[in-house]
């Protein structure tokens, strides 16, 4: 009788190595490796250029939805479209508010489209993490803190009274501390690629 503590053989675990890394396992995994991709060239340009331009966002969601479709036809469509549409949805008010690049906002709708809700907000909240931790730094660096407490409290202001914020906390503020966003969304997507690759959820 086989013993069920046994050592695998040969022929088990090339069967198991085939279905992770052969052609239907890297069908499944299209989709991580399609944000990391895309991360990654995102957060290059926004470094380098500070934006990240339509040419590279839109298609990466068409992209997102079509490897997401053929990995697990419309139940993967459906999946893609509502990370895409979370993304856009909750990230919209920081665009309005001016707090948020456009580039930024479409590249999260691209990252919903490859990963699909559950991920994107791991990812969400991880990339904001890594944004305020740059923020900080820099504040520090520049010797800002002052005034980035000013800023917090306009912001706080404005919420809780249900009115849009001064120009100090725009974009269009040539004094704001201003955060690469797509850099820390590349190095989140990064870290949770490497995570699942040596073996995390």
């Amino acid at each position: 009788m086989a013993q069920s503590g046994m050592l695998r053989g040969p022929r088990d675990v090339s069967s198991e190595n085939a279905t992770a890394y052969g052609p239907a396992g890297m069908i499944q995994e299209s989709g991580w490796l399609l944000a990391v991709f895309l991360a990654l060239w995102a957060g290059v340009l926004d470094w380098r250029y500070r934006r990240i331009p339509n040419w590279l966002t839109l298609p990466g969601l068409l992209a997102g939805i079509a490897v997401n479709t053929l990995a697990n036809g419309w139940a993967g469509a459906k999946t893609s479209l509502l990370g895409a549409g979370l993304g856009l949805l909750l990230l919209l008010p920081f665009v309005v508010i001016k707090a948020l690049g456009a580039g930024d906002w479409k590249l999260i709708g691209a990252i919903g489209a490859c990963l699909g809700t559950g991920r994107l907000i791991e990812v969400l909240i991880g990339s904001v993490l890594v944004a305020g931790v740059m923020a900080v730094g820099l504040i520090i660096y520049k010797g800002r803190a002052r005034q980035a407490l000013v800023n917090i409290g306009h912001m706080l202001r404005a919420f809780l009274t249900m009115h849009l914020p001064g120009p100090e906390v725009s974009l269009d503020n040539p004094d704001a501390v201003k955060i690469p966003f797509g850099v820390a969304v590349a190095l989140t997507v990064v870290l949770f690629g490497v995570r699942r690759v040596l073996g995390g959820a």
